[in-house]
């Protein structure tokens, strides 16, 4: 009974934040609500916890989430600057790599913790990634909804300031007609389910209807409509799995590399533009759109800042928007155990020279 009392008190209160944050247009507000509700009631001394099975199904639907942003409308414009827009989100994604890097070698943040909560873009497909890679979900969720954040801020600031129009508010229709895209969508979740509950590939709930579900949409063979309630149910999952293992510890920690991690993202944000500088400068690309479609991360946001500011691209932005995307997805796993081993190694060698240096000043005459 007590169990059923703190559930009941958590999908309250999850539903009260994700309102008020939806309400303040912040970006991912409803994987921010269940999270922050999450985090509030574990470390007001809950013992729940979200079971494995609603977890898994969840991170299949963000893999059809990624999956329906490859659609074939982006293919035309990718074939004719494949090669420019490949230079530009590559050093992004190797700026935000240092980033991670750095944080790692500082102890700002673990280990591959600090390369996934670096990754830009794909926050919520970040998040289970590094759950099931063993990185530290709760920190890289903290890491990565402070980048989207501070990314779609600084987007709708420069929007503004170019003369763009505010992005328009939309009531969210939860419960809308059945479409044909549903099923497509229901039977890839059912396979991602599957490989994740039935196999030991790391990720596979997600990596299998993400890639199976992007070619079928590449081929125009199917649509995949994710309604609006099972995407809340699935951030309403990922952000209580994240937010119920917060402790204080982990709570004081975030807290206390917030300095460390502003830096890095506004460092990023920055590099970023001047790529959008010289994408602009080279292809004679409006200077809005070339920002826009250069931003490290937050898709949805600026997707709606770019639909909603006069003389944008819109198919340019989202091309290099959802390229992006893809090659965050299929780069961070071997990036962060790569870049984490590099780090250890080095830490490892650190540690070495502090114990000669030890022994040294032990010895007699020293």
């Amino acid at each position: 009974m007590r169990k059923k009392g703190q559930w009941l008190g958590l999908l309250a209160l999850t539903v009260l934040l994700a309102a008020g944050f939806s309400a303040l247009e912040l970006p991912a507000a409803l994987l921010l609500g269940p999270m922050v509700a999450g985090i509030a009631v574990a470390l007001g001394g809950a013992s729940i916890r979200l079971p494995d099975t609603p977890f898994v199904l969840a991170q299949a639907v963000v893999g059809c989430l990624i999956a329906r942003a490859a659609s074939p409308a982006v293919l035309p414009e990718f074939l004719s600057h494949w090669h420019l827009f490949s230079l530009v989100i590559l050093a992004g994604i190797v700026a935000s790599a240092a980033m991670g890097l750095v944080l790692c070698r500082l102890r700002v943040m673990p280990g591959t913790t600090a390369i996934w909560g670096a990754s830009p873009g794909g926050a919520a497909a970040m998040v289970v990634m590094a759950d099931a890679c063993g990185a530290d979900a709760r920190l890289v969720a903290f890491m990565q909804y402070l980048r989207v954040l501070c990314v779609a801020l600084a987007a709708t600031v420069v929007a503004r300031a170019a003369g763009g129009s505010a992005p328009p508010h939309q009531a969210t229709v939860w419960l809308p007609p059945l479409t044909a895209g549903l099923a497509p969508a229901l039977g890839l979740i059912g396979l991602g389910a599957l490989a994740g509950l039935c196999t030991r590939l790391s990720g596979g709930a997600m990596l299998v209807p993400m890639f199976l579900g992007a070619a079928l949409r590449l081929t125009g063979l199917v649509e995949i409509d994710l309604p609006p309630w099972l995407l809340a149910a699935a951030y309403a999952a990922i952000g209580w799995r994240v937010g119920l293992g917060f402790t204080q510890k982990v709570a004081l920690y975030a807290a206390r590399a917030v300095p460390a991690i502003l830096v890095g993202i506004l460092a990023l944000i920055a590099f970023c533009g001047g790529l959008s500088w010289l994408l602009a400068k080279t292809t004679g690309m409006d200077p809005l759109t070339a920002y826009l479609a250069a931003s490290p991360g937050g898709m949805d946001s600026v997707a709606v800042i770019a639909a909603s500011s006069p003389g944008v691209d819109f198919a340019v932005v989202m091309t290099m928007q959802t390229m992006r995307f893809f090659l965050v997805v299929l780069l961070a796993p071997p990036m962060a155990r790569f870049l984490a081993g590099r780090a250890e190694a080095r830490g490892g060698e650190e540690k070495k020279e502090e114990v000669k240096a030890e022994e040294c000043l032990r010895r007699p005459g020293a």
